[in-house]
Order: structure tokens, then sequence, then C-alpha cells
């Protein structure tokens, strides 16, 4: 028990309302006693701590490959699912209203600052030390939740096949391949007055028939695991359109979003592709490549066409940077209705084709790619190369002497 001596000449608690009341002469007093104002809190170091073990994972990781993969297959898939369930409930993207919110937080942090905190030099960096360690705490939810999938053993490896160089032929091949099968799915698509093709049901619908689609893809492959989430549409899509993005996964929320405002045949494939981000595939090309994988698996139609039109682009892409002729002969095999979609997506396109925030995004996002030792925003295109060792895997392209 305390005797009332002590209990007087202890400091008293006061508010930061209070604080701010003071005088700079009382507040050099207040400190005198209490100088929690100038030192860090515990969380901050506890926080700090963390960041430091993030950076050891994180270097183990790139340094090796087989630790990558197994903090990633578990630890990291943990993390991961915790985050999903905390937000499949919520029926808005948590994080796009994180995003949104940043500004206005960063402007009541510099008004906390400067009415309550940042009086002196010492409480200044007491405070700056606070922002450094969430930071360090972002940072290292990163670590844990994803970043260590950007260094694990190739995904053509975990299929159990073999990506080398390609050539003009064998994209060609590729491309016939993918057109046979376009023309075969197409007959059970139908198409509006702007000559795109209709999704025939809802993004809850399609949620669905994907995750039916991931776990008919998961039980033949160890490396993926499946669980229950939920795709959630971006709100501000139409604005998100002239970032050239049409899909993100927030790893602090745990949640796979996308850009509904584009036309319905890239929705499947870019909800398929994120939902690979979630399940721990980082690098861009193999999220590619497990969406079409995944989407090609499903029971549905439309589904199994998006996917293929959507790799076609990739593929036809390459070839026509290869040979010009044996794109235009690839192509003319390719349904009117098809082609015409194409053509209708290109002119939907070209609105945000020039768009500064397209410049930004694309840049920010190179360089983060880059950091994580990956080809920058040109590994997406890399897809191609996995496309084409899968259908040689197949039998379908024979091997070059």
């Amino acid at each position: 028990m305390k005797n009332k001596k002590q209990t007087e000449s202890a400091p008293s608690v006061i508010s930061a309302k209070e604080y701010a009341a003071l005088s700079p002469e009382e507040r050099r007093e207040w400190r005198a006693v209490d100088p929690r104002r100038e030192r860090l809190p515990i969380v901050s170091y506890v926080f700090f701590g963390l960041g430091a073990l993030a950076l050891i994972i994180y270097v183990t990781a790139r340094l090796w490959p087989g630790f990558a993969d197994f903090f990633n297959q578990n630890v990291s898939e943990l993390f991961r699912r915790v985050l999903a369930a905390l937000t499949n409930p919520i029926p808005f993207s948590l994080g796009e209203c994180c995003l949104l919110l940043l500004p206005v937080a960063f402007g009541l942090v510099v008004w906390y600052a400067a009415k309550y905190r940042c009086d002196t030099w010492r409480s200044t960096w007491s405070f700056v030390g606070i922002l450094l360690s969430v930071v360090s705490l972002l940072l290292s939810m990163f670590v844990f939740t994803f970043a260590t999938g950007y260094h694990g053993k190739p995904l053509d490896e975990k299929l159990g096949m073999e990506q080398v160089d390609v050539s003009a032929e064998e994209l060609y091949e590729t491309a016939l391949i993918l057109v046979e099968k376009i023309n075969e799915e197409k007959e059970n698509v139908s198409y509006d007055a702007e000559d795109f093709s209709i999704m025939p049901y809802s993004l809850s619908e399609m949620n669905a028939k994907l995750l039916d689609a991931y776990d008919t893809f998961c039980e033949k492959h160890a490396f993926i695991d499946h669980y229950d989430s939920k795709i959630k549409p971006v709100m501000l899509s139409e604005l998100m359109n002239y970032t050239h993005i049409t899909g993100v996964y927030s790893y602090f929320t745990g949640e796979a979003n996308i850009d509904i405002a584009f036309p319905d045949y890239t929705i499947p494939y870019t909800a398929a592709h994120e939902l690979a981000h979630q399940r721990g595939i980082a690098k861009e090309d193999e999220a590619n490549m497990i969406a079409f994988l995944v989407c090609i698996e499903s029971d549905d139609a439309y589904i199994r066409y998006c996917a293929y039109v959507n790799m076609y682009e990739y593929v036809a892409n390459a070839l026509y940077r290869a040979n010009p002729d044996l794109y235009a002969k690839a192509r003319n095999t390719l349904d009117m209705d098809v082609r015409r979609e194409m053509i209708a997506y290109n002119a939907f396109f070209s609105k945000y084709q020039d768009s500064t925030a397209s410049s930004v995004s694309g840049a920010v996002n190179d360089t983060f790619l880059k950091f994580q030792g990956t080809e920058g925003t040109a590994s997406y295109g890399m897809v191609v190369d996995l496309t084409v060792a899968y259908y040689k895997s197949l039998g379908m392209i024979p091997q070059e002497s």
C-alpha cells in the first residue's frame, strides 16, 4: 500500500488537451516531472523489433529459395488466411477505404504533432520515432504475409515444366492452340451491341465459380492451398482505369480487389490473378499463369473463354513483335466475334491510354517489382514463356532440336 507522502509526490496524469493548454514554461516543468512525451513508448520498440526480424527473414528468403517457399507456404499462408477470414464479411474493400483515408490521416497526424507533440526537438524526434515504428510494422506485415513469395523456386519447376527462350514458330503454334480453344468456347458466349461478350452471372456467382476452379487446381498441386475468400470490387473503378491497374492484392487487409469498370471478358481472369496473389503467388507472370490454369479448369464456359482470350492477347503481342506475318496468319483464324471484341476493347481503352496517372502508377509498380528481384512490369508478359512451356509439356508443341 502506498503511503500518503508517496501519493502526493507522484506525478498526476494529464490529457493531451490539458497539456496543449499549458504555457511553454509549464510544459517544461511538466516534462521535468513526466518526460513521457520525449521518450518512445514501449510498443514502438516492439514494432522496431518486428522490423528487424522481418529484415532477417527477407534477406534469408532472397538467399535461400527453399526457405522462401517454406515460409510462404506455411507462416505467410496462416497470416493470409486470418486476414481473409477477418475481412471477408465486410461488403466493401477495406484496403481501398484505408488508401482513400490516407490523406485525411496524414493531415490529422500533422495537426496533432503541431498542436500537442512537437514543441521541442526532443519531443519532435520522439514523435518521428513513433511514426517510423508504424512504418516498420507495415513493412513487417508485407514480409510476414507476402514478400517471401517473390523468392521461392520458379513456377515452371513446381509444375514440372521447363521454361526456356521460345522461337517465333513456337509462339505461332501456341497462338493456334489458343485460337482453337477460343473458337470452341465462343459458341457458348453472347455479345452485346458494342461487340463485347457478356458475363452471364453476377460477381458473387463468378467468385463462387472461381473458388470451385481453385478447388480443382489445388487438389493437383501441393504448392498452393485453397480457402474461401471474396473478390472485392473497387468502388472507384472508373478512376482506377486511368492507372491501367485492373486489380490489386491488399496485403495488409488480405483482400483481392478488382476494377469492375473494364469489359466483362477481362474480369474473371483478373479476379483469378488476384486470388493467386492472395494464395501466395507473388510474381506477376506466375500469377498470370496460375490464373490461366485455374480458369481453364472451370466448369463454366465463359470463364474458360476469358482465360483463353486473355492469354491469346499476351501470346499474340509477343508473336507480333517476333514475326508480324505469323501473327497475321494466326489472327485470321480467330472467330470474327472475338476479333470484334478485341477491336472494341482497343476503342474502350483509348480513353485511358495516355493518362498521367498511368505513368506514375507504372513507374511506381515497375520500381517495386524490380526491387523484389523481378523484371519489373515487363514480368507480366513473361507468362508467354510459361504458356509455351505448358503446351510443350502436354506434347501439343513439338520440341525444337
